[in-house]
């Protein structure tokens, strides 16, 4: 009885929530992912009527997440994205405390990113939109759930595999991973979805143009690869070692 319950503290994870450091790590989260969402979407805006390329897109996402994995990972382990978490918490490596408190700070980081985006850009511009993920063209509600779904799995599971203590052969490459395998989904599902698998890069510039429509598509399509990727590398793809594992960088 006394080992379950000790399973269930850890899954809860109070005592990790009420430690003084953890306002660090909830600080870390809300300052990665306003960078990201602010500088990621400032990537998606026209000037001059000259679109951005998808490749300028991709590298500007891919770089930024890479970039502040650096600076934020030993801190909060630089989830930045909700998907993110709630992989590492059904992998069993995020309690669901803190699964619930990262994704709160996410989604505020990611609404106060796009809130100054909107100021510090020309009004011309801020008109046209904030980098706000949509369907391509002819792409269906599933479809787009479907390409969320499979980009969100590979980066889950990328993060899963490059932050595993029991893996000495990924020691040092998790920014670099990271940020490529952003950048190659983004190439590939950019003119389909906009390549979110990011609940909370959606909803920062859906909230702050007040703009709903199919923002649930990159709630459900990225949140469920995330699961799916945390419940596989679980089951079948951890190394095997006496370690435990970590999810931060």
């Amino acid at each position: 009885m006394s080992k379950q319950w000790k399973g269930v503290k850890e899954f809860i994870g109070l005592e990790e929530v009420t430690k003084l450091d953890f306002l660090v790590m909830l600080f870390a989260e809300i300052l990665g992912t306003f960078l990201l969402v602010l500088i990621g979407c400032a990537s998606c805006i026209t000037w001059l009527d000259i679109p951005p390329t998808v490749l300028h897109i991709a590298f500007t996402f891919g770089l930024a997440v890479a970039s502040l994995a650096h600076v934020l990972g030993p801190i909060s382990g630089c989830h930045v994205n909700p998907a993110v978490t709630l992989g590492l918490m059904v992998s069993g490596n995020c309690s669901f405390l803190k699964t619930v408190s990262y994704v709160i700070c996410q989604c505020c980081g990611a609404i106060a990113g796009s809130a100054v985006l909107k100021l510090i850009i020309p009004r011309a511009q801020a008109a046209s939109g904030l980098g706000a993920t949509m369907l391509g063209h002819g792409v269906s509600v599933s479809q787009g759930i479907v390409m969320e779904a499979i980009i969100t799995f590979l980066l889950v599971l990328v993060v899963h595999a490059v932050t595993d203590a029991k893996r000495s052969d990924t020691r040092g490459w998790a920014p670099l991973a990271i940020g490529l395998t952003i950048a190659a989904a983004h190439m590939a599902a950019v003119p389909i979805t906009g390549s979110s698998m990011n609940p909370a890069r959606t909803l920062g510039p859906a909230v702050v143009e007040d703009e709903y429509q199919n923002v649930w598509v990159y709630w459900v399509g990225p949140l469920v690869g995330g699961c799916l990727a945390g419940g596989v590398y679980r089951m079948g793809l951890r190394a095997k070692q006496d370690d435990e594992g970590s999810y931060d960088f």
